[in-house]
């Protein structure tokens, strides 16, 4: 029976690089990751006097990991990186690199990283690289939003109506402060006056939502725009979770997509929150957008009368006209001072005349509680009726298959991120765990769609006369570095990926340095 021996050795021939597999997935996103630019716009917020600071690259390349591997404490990513070989080899480390202690996080979340923006300049970086890499269409945009628990507990909450928002001050919380900031957002503060039922002191920003058709709960919304082609994320908002603050999150997002990547869909596909008239009349008349998008109409009846629909709009005499022939105007007499004809709701009311109405055959499936039929119609109505003409085309079948490409971004954060709540506070907290989660995923997305560089195998010939190069000076006695170079399985075609990949401290050679002896020969002639 054989036994394992422990062979005590005083020195290790070890390469980091050649213990982390050529498929692992941090290898795949590795190749994608450039943060010299990320560095570049950090540097104003570092000094240059006093004690050297943490590499913020390598606190990047941590939190990628914690986010593309679900790990969600800090606490235990760190110890998780002290442990995996092929953490450390993503992070720079090697082996006895030193892991920075998980409250290095928090300080720098708070500080530097907010002051600069620098997650938004991370996020960005990647979508420039999927731009790069062919991932993008431009043609086809989908948005939508997801409710994510917020850290918040129910059984602290108040009542909305007893918030004392007039007493708070400089000393309250920083999640408090945040939100007293953001009242004249309009993805928070400012997206609808009506009062909360219940807040939550510690992150009264947090919306208390049903919306689950379960256990009311606070929450954020996490807003998505996806290129439809490929499910690439362009951007990423955090917002309440209501449904106009995730209306005016769409709007901000596709405007800064068009501004930091000068990209302007041609078509937008969404669900019926956002098919108000007002939102269609922005991407119709405003960006010039298609919007494929089902329109939220009210006004088809359900008791069997005659709908809005049943009667036909005449833009250019600015009339309606009743199944049965009859015309309804705004107004029937001249007013000495012009009236224009608007509600409080935005709207402009026509309506039928009384006697038309009173001998009419179909008074009971048109008005049967009222002398006259009044129909309402929206400012936007123009916009509405874009979206109804776009509805049956092919186009917009096309659009409402892909959109479920976002659903199945948002089950992804959820189930495999497991970003199922939040593990920081405030809408600053929000959307920094959006922005890293957007950021995996689009760097998931890479490693998934564009592969790793084929093998190249090292001929036969080429070897030998590399090693007779070897035989003579000033490169005699390396023979041994050089066929462990290039015979890693012992045979002298053995497919060699032409990638560097043993960048990270490892000491000696490595397969994928075959391509620089060219280059090297050449030096040490010289």
């Amino acid at each position: 029976m054989g036994m394992q021996t422990a062979p005590a050795q005083l020195f290790y021939d070890f390469c980091l690089d050649d213990h982390v597999p050529e498929d692992h997935l941090l290898r795949r996103i590795d190749r994608f990751l450039d943060l010299e630019k990320v560095r570049t716009e950090l540097k104003p917020f570092y000094s240059n006097i006093g004690r050297p600071s943490i590499d913020p690259e390598l606190m990047m390349r941590m939190l990628i990991v914690g986010y593309c591997m679900g790990i969600r404490s800090e606490r235990r990513l760190c110890e998780e990186i002290h442990l995996n070989l092929a953490y450390r080899w993503f992070c720079h480390l090697g082996l006895d690199g030193r892991v920075p202690d998980h409250s290095t996080f928090s300080r720098n979340r708070h500080g530097r990283f907010r002051q600069s923006d620098m997650l938004r300049h991370l996020f960005e970086t990647v979508v420039e690289r999927c731009l790069r890499e062919g991932l993008v269409g431009g043609e086809g945009f989908a948005v939508d939003a997801s409710l994510i628990a917020a850290d918040a507990n129910k059984q602290r909450s108040v009542p909305g109506d007893q918030w004392p928002i007039a007493s708070l001050g400089a000393d309250a919380g920083r999640a408090v402060r945040e939100y007293l900031a953001t009242l004249d957002d309009a993805a928070f503060g400012a997206a609808s006056e009506v009062k909360p039922k219940f807040v939550s002191p510690s992150d009264p920003a947090a919306q208390w939502t049903g919306a689950h058709k379960g256990h009311a709960f606070f929450a954020y919304a996490t807003n998505y725009l996806i290129d439809t082609e490929n499910a690439v994320i362009l951007d990423v908002e955090a917002s309440r979770a209501i449904r106009q603050a995730e209306v005016g999150a769409s709007r901000t997002m596709i405007d800064r997509t068009a501004r930091r990547f000068g990209i302007m869909p041609r078509h937008l596909a969404a669900d019926s929150a956002y098919g108000s008239a007002a939102n269609l009349a922005w991407l119709v008349k405003e960006r010039q957008i298609e919007p494929h998008i089902p329109v939220f109409d009210k006004s088809n009846r359900t008791d069997g009368t005659f709908s809005r629909s049943d009667f036909v709009f005449d833009a250019e005499r600015n009339h309606y006209t009743c199944p049965q022939g009859k015309l309804l105007v705004q107004f029937r007499r001249t007013f000495a001072t012009p009236r224009s004809g608007i509600t409080k709701e935005g709207t402009r009311l026509y309506r039928s005349s009384k006697s038309d109405c009173q001998g009419c055959a179909f008074k009971p499936k048109c008005c049967p509680n009222t002398p006259q039929r009044k129909v309402p119609r929206d400012l936007d109505e123009d916009a509405r009726d874009v979206a109804r003409s776009l509805a049956n085309t092919p186009a917009y079948e096309r659009s409402r298959h892909r959109r479920k490409k976002i659903e199945m971004l948002f089950a992804h954060l959820k189930r495999i991120l497991r970003l199922g709540r939040l593990r920081l506070r405030g809408p600053s907290g929000a959307r920094d765990e959006f922005l890293l989660a957007a950021t995996a995923q689009n760097l998931r997305k890479l490693a998934k769609l564009r592969a790793m560089p084929a093998a190249c195998p090292v001929p036969a010939d080429f070897v030998d006369l590399v090693a007779a190069l070897f035989r003579t000076p000033p490169f005699s006695g390396s023979w041994s570095i050089f066929w462990g170079v290039v015979s890693g399985s012992g045979r002298a075609s053995a497919p060699i990926s032409l990638e560097p990949s043993c960048r990270h401290g490892a000491s000696g050679w490595h397969r994928s340095k075959l391509c620089e002896l060219p280059q090297i020969l050449r030096r040490g002639r010289e």
